[in-house]
């Protein structure tokens, strides 16, 4: 799963390449290239720049930073599941399956997404993680009544076990799972 993580101040190479440009007032001189810089740490967070004036008279500047995310979907190591891929993947599974209904717009998906990633790490080789996506496969999410989301819903030799609504916390989702292995 990639991490992404915010820093207060801009970037080494943001840093470095700024310079003032002599004039009646001092400004900072950014060129297209470093309006948009790429914080090395956050593994592809870009960081925009710009200038404000502190007053209406003021001769200072403050530099601004604004972070922009252009991630499209969650980043994750779970597996995509579709209405194609439905039965092979999660009805016919060997083991227990946990399948989580979101769509990339869900806030609430997003929030609870990295708690899913660290479930579907701690679980390997005990339960299978899939991740559908409801506006891409609507038709599985009809089939079995889903409504809001997330959903997880867990599976067990191709039958629905359990269904868990909502951005609940680890601790739910994992008691959820471990009833099956009692």
């Amino acid at each position: 799963m990639a991490a992404f993580t915010c820093t207060s101040r801009p970037p080494i190479s943001l840093r470095s390449e700024m310079r003032i440009v002599a004039s009646s007032s001092p400004t900072v001189s950014l060129s297209t290239r470093q309006m948009f810089s790429v914080l090395p740490e956050s593994g592809g967070l870009r960081t925009r720049v710009s200038l404000s004036s502190v007053s209406k008279n003021s001769r200072v500047s403050r530099l601004r930073r604004g972070v922009i995310c252009e991630a499209q979907e969650t980043a994750t190591g779970i597996p995509i599941v579709d209405d194609t891929t439905w039965e092979s993947l999660v009805l016919k599974a060997d083991e227990p399956v946990l399948v989580d209904f979101w769509a990339p717009w869900c806030g609430p998906c997003k929030m609870i997404d990295p708690i899913v990633n660290e479930l579907a790490q701690q679980y390997t080789g005990k339960v299978k993680f899939y991740k559908l996506n409801t506006d891409d496969s609507p038709a599985t999410p009809s089939k079995y009544g889903v409504r809001s989301i997330p959903t997880f819903m867990i599976f067990v030799n191709g039958e629905k076990k359990d269904t868990i609504i909502g951005a609940v916390p680890k601790t739910t989702l994992a008691s959820s799972i471990d009833k099956f292995f009692q």
